[in-house]
């Protein structure tokens, strides 16, 4: 077999490749796993989805390739959604695209963009499509931490010059996973100006946008003033809908951003299927009536989350928006090692923050997939090895 490419062997491992096997062992064995690892929920999707997919499925005419135009239907109902939801106008055709989930746009932009030499800036911790675009398109990253002192933000003013020359592409994401931080408005537009003054693409990852509590509304990159100039951002029904394995989402933003990653697209895909594209319509069309309960669950398993974490001696607080919690460890404890023998000893599966970027060391983050008894349990148990463990 040939060699692999040296872009191929500098990535890192995929994080916790090995833990659905560890899961699968011990729930053969009879242990109760409390799985809080990945933000997959246990939530059903709108129902109009479900039955907007089963007529689908029956009509033979969405059994054929949907190709990246797709669903002219889905494209203009998102467009209608970004008018009433952010106020942003956008033409469905030239400033939207269909992905097969968020995560394959953001993997793919940089194929569009970056040449040997080109950078990157990726938040640390962070999701792994940044960088894993960014490596595989043959690009720089360039790591920055998200730390507490900097109300996991990027500082911007903080980058190096020599770096901003050679960065093409800024990706941020609020609210973050996994810290579950929100960026204010000031903030979103310095990163806007930023990009305008470096020729750089920023690339907003807007994936949990519908998940905030106590009346905060997370904006769209678009409502900050010049923003369309440099900006593209990706929205997805994974969290929002509880439509994780269907692998739907969009892309919407300036035009020649939109249309050069559709062709990038035009090479690796023929589109969203047709059936999930017509899914896509109706859970948009709910979103007024059903989201908000759907939220009311997120918020309940908040505050159960949070309530028991204290609770246990865990300093945790209380995150505007996401599914997540992001735990703060001990002082000097691994949280990778501490979070493996939380699984094997205690039965509870969630994230080390390191699994995420060496920036996450020191935290783990929880989902909030499981109901609130199980919370409350999970918290138990955490605390149960902080006091055992010798951590």
């Amino acid at each position: 077999m040939p060699e692999l490419a040296a872009r191929f062997r500098s990535l890192p491992p995929y994080p916790l490749s090995d833990v659905p096997a560890i899961k699968r062992d011990l729930k053969s064995r009879g242990v109760d796993v409390i799985d809080l690892g990945t933000g997959d929920a246990d939530l059903p999707p709108p129902p109009a989805a479900v039955e907007a997919l089963r007529g689908a499925a029956q009509d033979p005419a969405n059994s054929r390739y949907p190709f990246q135009l797709g669903l002219v239907e889905f494209r203009e109902e998102i467009a209608r959604w970004m008018g009433s939801r952010f106020g942003v106008e956008v033409d469905p055709m030239k400033q939207l695209l269909p992905l097969i989930g968020s995560k394959e746009g953001i993997f793919h932009l940089p194929f569009a963009f970056l040449e040997p030499g080109d950078m990157t800036v990726i938040p640390d911790p962070g999701y792994q499509a940044y960088l894993g675009g960014t490596v595989l398109a043959g690009g720089t990253p360039h790591i920055v931490p998200l730390r507490p002192e900097n109300d996991f933000l990027i500082p911007l003013d903080e980058i190096p010059e020599d770096v901003a020359r050679r960065t093409k592409i800024l990706y941020l994401n609020y609210p973050n996973n996994p810290t579950a931080a929100s960026a204010s408005r000031e903030y979103l537009a310095d990163a806007v100006e930023w990009c305008r003054r470096h020729d750089a693409i920023l690339a907003y990852d807007n994936a949990y946008s519908e998940i905030a509590f106590d009346g905060y509304r997370p904006p769209s990159i678009f409502e900050i003033p010049r923003a369309m100039d440099v900006a593209i951002e990706f929205h997805s029904l994974s969290k929002t809908y509880n439509m994780t394995g269907w692998r739907a989402g969009w892309a919407v933003g300036n035009a020649d951003l939109v249309g050069a990653l559709t062709r990038v697209k035009t090479f690796a895909d023929t589109g969203v299927p047709f059936t999930i594209q017509h899914a896509g319509v109706a859970a948009l069309r709910s979103h007024a009536d059903w989201v908000p309960g759907n939220v009311e669950t997120f918020q309940r398993r908040r505050d159960a989350a949070v309530e028991a974490l204290r609770d246990a001696g865990f300093d945790v607080p209380l995150p505007q928006a996401t599914m997540y919690v992001w735990v703060p460890l001990p002082e000097g404890v691994s949280s990778e090692a501490w979070s493996r023998r939380l699984l094997l000893e205690q039965g509870v599966a969630l994230l080390p923050g390191k699994s995420l970027g060496a920036g996450g060391e020191g935290f783990v983050r929880i989902a909030l997939t499981c109901t609130e008894d199980r919370l409350r349990q999970a918290a138990a148990r955490m605390a149960g090895l902080v006091a055992t463990a010798g951590v």
